[in-house]
């Protein structure tokens, strides 16, 4: 809609997974380098967690298009799956011939051979698995005893998971401690910094062809992360409803004003915003209080 206004090739905040607008902040820059690390040793799963909107299936896509073709990459985008729907889904993305009727025991047989015949070619097996939170816990276990697929000099497939913090309390359980004990790796992916929002929003519009003066004022990038706590999809979504206003308008960079405009239509990070409020104001409150009691006789 505003793209021919600001000199756009498209559009610079879709919340949509880009691996071309990719910013490296501090967070996601750890949790790449971890999970090649990680990758490179080839042993155990691997577990990466963030709150919604920090850009988990982004970094697991960013993994994916690092690696070279020595490396057979399985990707699982729902998980929540029964474990001979699991089965049944990594078959087919390691192109292991499964029947539609086969059970468990068979299509187990089948992927150990697939993974054999990788293994004996000098090629590695990865597995990463999104939303993790969602696989129900029978499924869990069957991807650990998957796991236990090995030669004698290493494992046949390594599992990466990715998932929300409700993955933590489901691992948590006493029933699936053998698969926490396996875990070998793992980051808790955070939010932007307040520093790095500035530097996310010119980096994205900039790909998204941007040549001008800076885009978002000062005030503009601070009531953003009073809003939105540096969780970029929120970032992206008032962005993008903050442009819009400033199209309308006609003008030609967005100030703190067109940030609350968007703010209202936002109810996901209004929550943000009054938690912030709070926070500032309670210590302001504090003081007041305490300074009504001091002058009581």
């Amino acid at each position: 809609m505003y793209g021919a206004h600001f000199g756009l090739r498209e559009a610079p905040f879709d919340i949509s997974p880009d691996t071309s607008f990719a910013f490296s902040c501090t967070s996601h820059q750890e949790a790449l380098n971890t999970l090649l690390v990680a990758v490179g040793s080839g042993e155990g799963f691997v577990k990466i967690t963030g709150e919604v909107g920090t850009g988990k299936t982004l970094l697991c896509r960013r993994l994916l298009s690092t690696l070279d073709e020595r490396c057979i990459t399985a990707y699982i985008h729902n998980s929540f799956l029964e474990p001979r729907a699991l089965m049944l889904a990594l078959a087919e993305e390691l192109r292991a011939q499964v029947g539609a009727t086969a059970d468990q025991h068979h299509i187990v047989k089948r992927l150990n051979q697939a993974l054999l015949d990788y293994a004996r070619d000098g090629k590695r097996v990865l597995v990463c698995l999104d939303e993790a939170q969602a696989m129900p816990v029978e499924t869990l276990e069957a991807l650990r005893l998957l796991s236990n697929l090995e030669t004698e000099k290493r494992k046949l497939l390594q599992v990466v998971l990715f998932g929300q913090p409700e993955l933590d309390r489901k691992l948590a359980l006493e029933s699936v401690r053998q698969l926490r004990q396996r875990i070998s790796f793992q980051y808790r992916l955070g939010a932007l910094m307040p520093r790095e929002l500035e530097f996310y929003l010119a980096h994205r519009v900039r790909v998204a062809g941007y040549a001008g003066q800076p885009l978002f004022a000062p005030g503009a990038v601070s009531e953003l992360y009073r809003a939105t706590r540096g969780v970029p999809r929120l970032v992206n979504v008032l962005a993008n409803k903050a442009l819009m206003l400033v199209y309308g308008e006609g003008g030609d960079h967005v100030t703190q004003r067109h940030v609350r405009c968007a703010l209202k239509d936002t109810p996901a990070a209004r929550r943000h915003w009054r938690l912030w409020w709070w926070r500032a104001a309670l210590p302001m409150m504090t003081a007041g209080v305490l300074g009504g009691l001091w002058w009581l006789p």
